[in-house]
């Protein structure tokens, strides 16, 4: 059993799974941490949030493959720092079978709405925001 710093939890003794999701969380944070502030900084500071509308984002934005994709990263990185925490949390507080249904269904949530983000921000059609 691991122990528990101020810092966070600690690096993972030896390798396999449980230390390639150490590192991923850490990168995940990361690139979190940069999308978000670019989003932010680009829709609040580059742009006026008040000439913002459907008209902007189907010309500006979702026109785009680029935004597109710069979007779907960000939701992306979201969905996996989100349940890779939430599978920390699991793994430490349930025990036994428990721990085996629980994961099951955090894993197919995932792999559910990673389909869903990816489906509706790639082929999301542009006359649809415009309408």
């Amino acid at each position: 059993m691991a122990f528990y710093t101020r810092s966070g939890r600690v690096r993972p003794q030896g390798g396999g799974l449980e230390l390639a999701i150490w590192y991923l969380m850490r990168i995940s944070g990361v690139a979190l941490f940069v999308l978000a502030l670019a989003h932010f900084s680009i829709l609040h500071f580059l742009f006026d949030p008040a000439n913002q509308t459907a008209q902007w984002i189907t010309s500006q934005r979702w026109n785009s493959l680029f935004w597109r994709s710069f979007d779907w990263l960000l939701l992306m990185m979201v969905i996996f720092h989100s349940f890779m925490g939430v599978r920390t949390v699991v793994g430490d507080y349930i025990k036994g079978g428990w721990r085996t249904a629980v994961m099951s269904v955090l894993y197919l949530v995932a792999i559910v709405l990673f389909a869903i983000g990816t489906i509706v921000v790639m082929n999301l059609p542009v006359t649809l925001l415009s309408a």
